[in-house]
């Protein structure tokens, strides 16, 4: 497959997937409202964010909201994807990490353009630790790019030097 077309598939398959997930929540449940998926470890919980990540953002004001939430995000996302479509030497792995991470970007950009807000509603609970705030899918896409980056990073051979 052509590498540009498999990079735009990639990148519109995980807009699309979130805002599918998002239309579903928004049609089926009321703002606020819990549904026990498995008990009370996971939990969807329709709410809406104004802020980024967590809610991190919500009480700035507004200048200051667009310049971080909606200006930065649209110069890093197309910065990214310049550079992996100038980038052919790049792994595979990492390449479809950037793909979702772009995408997953693109997707809560294109809801606080549109809406001033973006739709979340997955919460997980296993107790200790591990518990999240509300998130969506396009956060779930961002999270997969940013371990696969890693892993992609752990996984490169590294050259043997010859010290003498």
């Amino acid at each position: 497959m052509n590498r540009s077309l498999f990079i735009s598939l990639l990148i519109i398959f995980n807009i699309v997937i979130d805002r599918v997930s998002k239309l579903f929540v928004e049609a089926k449940m009321n703002l606020g409202q819990e549904i026990e998926l498995i008990g009370h470890k996971f939990i969807l919980k329709y709410v809406k964010n104004e802020g980024a990540f967590l809610g991190m953002g919500s009480d700035l004001n507004p200048t200051l909201r667009i310049l971080l939430l909606l200006v930065l995000p649209i110069a890093v996302l197309a910065y990214v994807t310049y550079y992996i479509l100038k980038n052919k030497d790049m792994d595979k792995l990492s390449l479809i990490a950037f793909c979702c991470i772009i995408g997953g970007g693109i997707a809560n950009v294109f809801d606080r353009l549109a809406y001033g807000e973006v739709t979340d509603f997955f919460f997980i609970d296993l107790g200790g630790v591990f518990r999240t705030g509300i998130f969506n899918v396009a956060d779930m896409s961002v999270t997969f790019g940013l371990l696969a980056l890693i892993l992609s990073n752990f996984l490169k051979k590294k050259p043997i030097s010859n010290q003498a």
